[in-house]
């Protein structure tokens, strides 16, 4: 029994990379969509949310089963219960790529122009984070779901570089109003993917230390 829970355990976590999967190759679409402004990229975008929605259901009902079929005790439970909060964090990054990609759909009927923010660097720098939580994941490694924090800092700055930037372009250009904001909810739905992947380093270190650091500023 213990060697079919066990097997379960690790069908779970396999499903959840799945879904770590279409959750980056969400935002990865919509990003480009805003680089290429190629509005067929953003349908991409739109239909893949029904697949992220219902893999986030099935993964929710396979660890609730676990939960209710094993009693598992310690770690595995604090495995489950992870898994339980990471699918909903992943499910949420796809959300935030359907809203960029709503903001480019937008910016589609607008004049194409340079803005002062870099989107495709803020998206790279947000997706790092998620990789190298979901690492830590894989591996069951606290120290690097610890340095994810760090990157979260650099995320945040970026944001914050990018709404000083817009705002300073907007008073310039007025004209240009539509796409500055369009733009600056862009860089917020990107400093967002950057929350969920703390939340999903937390979990990690949840999981494996047995400790909460939710709103902690570090971990230690």
């Amino acid at each position: 029994m213990r060697v079919k829970f066990h097997q379960n355990l690790d069908e779970l976590k396999e499903r959840l990379l799945v879904m770590a999967g279409m959750a980056e190759q969400a935002i990865q679409r919509s990003v480009e969509a805003y680089r290429t402004r190629d509005l067929s990229i953003c349908e991409l975008v739109f239909h893949s949310e029904t697949a992220i929605n219902k893999l986030e259901r099935e993964i929710d009902q396979m660890a609730l089963d676990l939960l209710a079929m094993e009693q598992p005790m310690a770690i595995d439970l604090r495995f489950i219960l992870s898994v339980i909060r990471i699918n909903a964090d992943l499910e949420r990054v796809g959300d935030q790529a359907v809203n960029i990609a709503l903001r480019v759909r937008e910016m589609g009927a607008l004049a194409n122009v340079d803005l002062p923010v870099d989107i495709p660097r803020l998206a790279s720098l947000s997706l790092a984070m998620v990789r190298k939580a979901l690492q830590a994941f894989i591996e069951g490694n606290a120290e690097m779901a610890d340095s994810v924090f760090e990157m979260d800092d650099q995320v945040d700055a970026m944001n914050d570089a990018a709404y000083r930037s817009l705002t300073t372009f907007i008073k310039e250009r007025p004209d240009l109003t539509p796409q500055s904001l369009n733009a600056l909810i862009i860089a917020r739905n990107l400093e967002r993917v950057g929350d969920h992947a703390t939340n999903v380093a937390e979990d990690v270190i949840f999981w494996v230390r047995g400790a909460d650091v939710r709103h902690n500023v570090t971990s230690n």
